[in-house]
């Protein structure tokens, strides 16, 4: 009898372990469906919160890109720089990101000179530029310098290298050498970071451009470059050739870089933008192409 009430405790205790092993595997299998579930959850979650930051659910993705701000204006104050003048800030939506800008330089120094903004590459300097010129801020200011780097220095109505509007933004484009060593010069034959009829801007303090830019009348290469190109001379390039060749004189703060005769800018034009180039051939000794930045 002893036996037969063990034998069945036994059976009852497998039974019972049957049972617990069932129950634990469902409740681990109804875990892993809930983990799962729940996995699922937050990885569609986080899908859907990328697509929207992206513009995925926009009616208009391209209507949205174009409304976004394309330029950060940084302002300056004009109390604790007296040499800045306040004609307004540019827009930071709406801006052309492709074509060109043509823009034409009048001074007292012979006929006009022209160039080509390249708004894909430097589209807030191009933007700051058209701003300015509509503004009639360029007027009557002088190209105070002739740079040792081979350039004519414009567009700063103090003279003082020190003037520019009541605005400040990143620069754009500045040409990267090929890695070398890090106090390497560039290799012979290497094409010029700024060949001659680059139009770069010049900025002071350096990253912080305002209306300041430069006309190269020389090939400059440097081994670090500084200057954003914003575009390239496509006429006049030897009115420019001429004023650099101007004896110079000290500019009151002991550099001798000021032309002795004054360079005027009469009137400086910034015209629609355009999908393509001008057909106009490039100006004796202008540059072919837009230079290339790296």
């Amino acid at each position: 009898m002893a036996s037969s009430r063990d034998r069945q405790r036994k059976l009852a205790r497998a039974k019972l372990d049957r049972q617990l092993a069932r129950r634990a595997s469902r409740t681990r299998r109804r875990r892993q469906i809930q983990a799962g579930v729940g996995a699922a959850v937050v990885l569609a979650l986080i899908v859907a919160g990328s697509a929207w930051a992206l513009g995925a659910f926009d009616d208009d993705p391209e209507k949205n890109t174009a409304a976004g701000d394309v330029c950060l204006w940084t302002p300056q104050d004009a109390t604790a720089n007296t040499n800045l003048k306040d004609v307004g800030t540019p827009a930071t939506t709406g801006l052309p990101t492709s074509g060109t800008r043509a823009m034409t330089v009048t001074t007292n120094q012979g006929s006009p000179v022209t160039a080509e903004l390249d708004l894909a590459s430097a589209p807030c300097a191009g933007a700051s530029i058209a701003h300015l010129a509509s503004r009639g801020f360029y007027d009557n200011a002088t190209c105070h310098e002739i740079t040792a780097e081979g350039a004519l220095r414009c567009g700063d109505p103090s003279g003082t290298g020190l003037g520019g509007p009541t605005y400040t933004f990143y620069d754009e484009n500045v040409p990267v050498q090929p890695e070398a060593s890090p106090s390497a010069s560039p290799a012979p034959g290497q094409p010029p970071a700024y060949p001659k009829g680059t139009v770069a801007m010049m900025a002071n303090p350096p990253g912080a451009n305002g209306s300041q830019f430069l006309v190269f009348f020389k090939d400059f290469n440097p081994a670090k470059p500084v200057y954003p190109v914003i575009g390239r001379v496509t006429g006049g390039l030897d009115v420019i050739t001429k004023i650099g060749a101007l004896p110079t004189v000290d500019n009151g703060s002991g550099a001798k870089v000021k032309p002795k005769t004054d360079v005027v800018i009469q009137s400086l034009t910034v015209g629609e933008p355009t999908t393509a180039p001008a057909a106009t051939a490039p100006a004796s000794g202008a540059p072919a192409a837009s230079p290339n930045a790296g």
